[in-house]
């Protein structure tokens, strides 16, 4: 593993930037193609407003990601606050990048009048594969690390990435790639079931559940958790997303459609 795709005199293109971009290219095709099938390139959400999604909620996604890691490690950051900006150095966190996201996909609804959960549920898959390829960058960056195992697919990171700083020289368990595993997984599950007709919100519902289902075992085996004093802060939100879309879509009976519900949806191929 090594974290730099391509080396141009000081000019560096490392793998984990790189995942960024192709999940935003396959992400501005899938939910090009979702919006089509879904009909909503009718009601405004053709390839120029897919750009303009991205724009908004792209940039929101990152600065609401790096606050979030921040405010955990603000004890750090109160004295160095230079570094706040420097996201080169690391430290995203993904519970607040969908808060970002989805104040970003929130915004562009009300900006182009597009009705909010069916273009959600034409984004959440995108959003999953996208997820996944972040994780092969942290993979290949040696972040988002595991703890020490002795188990035999445990993985030596080499001593100048965060992994190989933190456990010199000992086997940890490749956490990331557990959850990429999951994600994967996830995404092959929403992509089977987008054509199945429901109400909208249903697969937005399910991501959040899925996810937070996929995150919190993973999550015992982080070596870099942020931390609430003794609780991993990523478990504690995963446990809130379930409650939350959990009862919403309990509520709503989102699995079902109905022909006189304007929120329904329909496969159209």
């Amino acid at each position: 593993m090594h974290p730099v795709f391509l080396r141009l005199g000081p000019v560096e293109i490392r793998y984990y930037g790189l995942m960024y971009v192709i999940a935003l290219v396959l992400g501005f095709f899938l939910v090009r193609a979702e919006a089509r099938r879904r009909g909503l390139v009718d009601r405004g959400l053709g390839a120029e407003a897919a750009v303009d999604l991205l724009l908004v909620a792209i940039p929101l996604g990152l600065i609401m990601a790096r606050l979030y890691y921040v405010a955990f490690q603000w004890s750090w950051y109160q004295d160095n606050l230079w570094e706040i900006p420097m996201l080169w150095r690391g430290g995203l966190a993904i519970h607040g990048g969908l808060i970002g996201g989805t104040l970003g996909l929130w915004i562009f609804s009300r900006w182009k009048r597009l009705p909010l959960w069916p273009t959600a549920d034409a984004v959440v898959p995108a959003v999953l594969l996208g997820q996944a390829l972040v994780r092969l960058g942290n993979f290949l960056n040696g972040d988002a690390f595991g703890t020490p195992t002795t188990l035999p697919w445990g993985l030596v990171f080499p001593d100048d990435s965060p992994a190989g700083w933190a456990y010199p020289g000992q086997p940890l368990h490749p956490a990331m790639l557990y959850e990429m595993v999951g994600l994967l997984l996830l995404f092959a599950l929403l992509w089977r079931l987008r054509k199945r007709p429901a109400r909208a919100g249903f697969l937005t519902a399910l991501y959040f559940i899925g996810y937070s289902l996929v995150r919190f075992p993973c999550e015992f085996v982080r070596g870099d958790a942020l931390m609430l004093g003794p609780i991993r802060g990523a478990q504690v939100a995963s446990v809130l997303l379930v409650a939350v879309f959990g009862l919403w879509m309990w509520r709503r009976r989102l699995w079902r459609a109905s022909p006189r519900d304007p929120t329904s949806q329909t496969s159209c191929v």
